[in-house]
């Protein structure tokens, strides 16, 4: 949630800085602002997009080496120009962004209101730099020290950046539980949510850890913990590559990503899967495979299209591991007090690595003695540095805001790693191994088979396009198919649509059917092939309008169905990985038929960094 930029150096600071905020509109687009600190301290906000923002500054002074800027996804008050960030304090000599969320900023607002301070909006934030600005004035002390004494008295979760007007060569930053990354340059530094609007100018970076506060002052920096300890950062070089977070020419990022999937598939098996080698390795199974072992139970976290993933992971690990996996959504499994035990493997999925629900939940796993394994896409996240063991994905940089290749990735990941599990418990065959990690090496030429029935997709989305219901239907491990189906097209498209196990239909969804409700059917032959084939003849016997996802040369549906889109044929342990494509690419072109804006659909943001 929440995008933020920083720049300090020799530089003009606002082209950087509206160029960053536009990479990271992904993470929150109902408002944008910049400071710019030039002697004055010069603040330009405005509702709606940076684009919005760039068309108010217009020709205004915006000469500067240092800045700041936010691109806001709003948590406490509307998306107003009063809200849009940075937000000064009542002098107008100190300014602050932020992400996260003040979680006792209303007790110390009233505070600080008895004390004279005036506030232009509704956010928390707004309190946040009010407080500074009363610690630095009333204990005589330095911005810095100011900002440190500030962040004891906070409750919550944040990523900041302070300038001042008193203090032009300065920047102060810091974070706790929302991501912040440092850009290190000749003489200059950035600063960003993530590394996207940095990799232009440098690809050495420094990941702030949690309660850690950066001053950046004369070309130094400086880090030292909220407790004034100094730490030696670690700089890392960032693997990222600016095409990769370019369109590339399709017209929308997330259309690309659906592209993307063959490579990204290949990209996340790569060096961990050769089957004519009988060669399959993963660094943290092999290094946690006694835990893996004698695992009594697995439990999986994670949130939307990730939760998705951990329920086909509940198949695959059950099945080919005989391992006990439940799978819990992360913004539930704190709050209702979890049994769990230090035998338990909790394995994190989180395609950002710093989804703050999830985060909750390893903390509370990690205090109860459970092993923690993370999976997810970002290097040096707070995921990836919260676990004790886990995975990148390495699908790539994601921008569009609803999910795509990272599902597709992470099912990749999670299906070795069950398979590394059974091999590691003896509760596979070899020849049922050898066959799935040989199956496995093919899906990437299959998801791009399905790719090629884009334009019959296309046709069937302008049919549909108009409709106000959608119903998904899947058994076995097409349920959370199913799931993923109906929450892109209620993602980016905004038209209703539910997600159902094709034999619950009748227990109440049923209800539902009559012949303008479409019914999506994943149906590809499997051990269920016979049941949904009668679950298809229940739709169709209350008129509802059928479109199936069906094998290639199925010749019994395509009789039933008033539209079928045949896929290629895969192991059905494996098929989520190719069946899941067809629905992407219907919800995209539904999307973009009603005038949607796809990469950016409302209300959503990519990086849930707020509870």
């Amino acid at each position: 949630m929440c995008g933020i930029v920083a720049y300090i150096g020799h530089r003009e600071a606002c082209p950087i800085i509206l160029k960053g905020l536009k990479r990271l509109e992904y993470r929150g687009y109902d408002s944008a602002g910049i400071a710019l600190l030039n002697g004055d301290l010069k603040v330009y906000k405005k509702k709606g997009k940076v684009s919005d923002l760039e068309n108010f500054i217009g020709d205004q002074a915006t000469h500067a080496h240092v800045g700041m800027g936010h691109t806001r996804w709003a948590t406490h008050g509307e998306p107003n120009d009063s809200n849009a960030h940075p937000h000064y304090s009542t002098s107008k000599r100190i300014a602050i962004i932020h992400n996260g969320i003040i979680e006792n900023y209303a007790a110390l607002k009233t505070v600080l209101q008895g004390r004279g301070y005036e506030f232009l909006s509704d956010t928390d934030s707004e309190v946040f730099i009010n407080l500074i600005e009363d610690i630095h004035k009333n204990n005589n002390c330095s911005l810095e020290e100011a900002v440190r004494l500030a962040l004891h008295e906070v409750v919550g979760a944040y990523a900041i950046v302070v300038l001042s007007e008193d203090d032009p060569g300065q920047l102060i930053a810091a974070r706790k539980g929302s991501p912040l990354v440092i850009g290190v340059g000749e003489n200059e530094f950035f600063l960003a949510s993530d590394a996207t609007p940095i990799i232009e100018y440098t690809n050495e970076v420094i990941y702030v850890n949690d309660y850690e506060i950066a001053v950046i002052k004369d070309g130094k920096l400086d880090i030292q913990t909220k407790e004034a300890v100094r730490t030696t950062p670690y700089i890392q070089k960032l693997e990222l590559k600016l095409d990769a977070i370019e369109k590339g020419g399709y017209e929308h990022f997330m259309l690309k990503e659906i592209f993307e999937q063959p490579r990204s598939i290949m990209d996340s098996m790569r060096g961990r899967l050769i089957a004519d080698q009988n060669h399959l390795m993963m660094g943290g199974i092999r290094e946690y495979a006694n835990k893996f072992v004698a695992a009594d139970r697995i439990l999986i976290v994670a949130c939307g299209t990730s939760w998705h993933a951990g329920l086909v992971a509940e198949y695959l690990f059950e099945e080919f591991a005989r391992i006990p996996v439940e799978v819990e959504y992360a913004s539930e499994f704190r709050y209702r007090n979890p049994v769990i035990r230090e035998s338990d493997i909790v394995i994190a999925i989180s395609q950002s690595g710093e989804t703050a629900d999830t985060l909750a939940a390893i903390e509370l796993a990690k205090s109860k003695g459970a092993t923690i394994f993370g999976v997810c896409n970002v290097v040096g996240s707070s995921i990836a540095r919260a676990s004790d063991a886990g995975a990148y994905t390495h699908a790539g940089p994601e921008i569009g805001v609803a999910s795509t290749k990272a599902f597709t990735a992470q099912v990749t990941v999670l299906t070795l790693m069950a398979l590394m599990v059974a091999e590691k418990r003896g509760t596979m065959e070899n020849s049922r191994l050898r066959q799935l990690m040989v199956e496995m090496e093919n899906i990437p030429a299959k998801v791009e088979q399905a790719l090629k029935l884009d334009a019959k997709i296309q046709h069937i989305a302008d049919v549909f396009k108009d409709v106000p219901n959608f119903l998904y239907l899947g058994r076995g491990y097409n349920f959370p198919v199913a799931l993923e189906g109906a929450l892109k097209l209620k993602e980016i498209s905004y038209i209703h649509a539910e997600g159902y196990p094709a034999a619950e239909m009748k227990h109440g969804p049923i209800a539902l059917i009559d012949e303008n409700m479409p019914v999506v059917v994943i149906a590809t032959k499997d051990s269920s092939y016979e049941k949904i084939v009668s679950n298809i003849q229940e739709v169709k016997a209350r008129k509802g309008r059928i479109i199936a996802i069906v094998t290639e040369g199925d010749d019994v549906i395509p009789d039933m169905a008033e539209f079928v889109i045949e896929v290629p044929a895969a192991d059905e342990a494996l098929v989520p990985l190719i069946s899941v494509i067809p629905l992407q690419l219907l919800s995209y072109h539904i999307a973009v038929m009603r005038g949607c804006n796809v990469d950016q659909p409302r209300n959503l943001a990519k990086s849930v960094t707020v509870e």
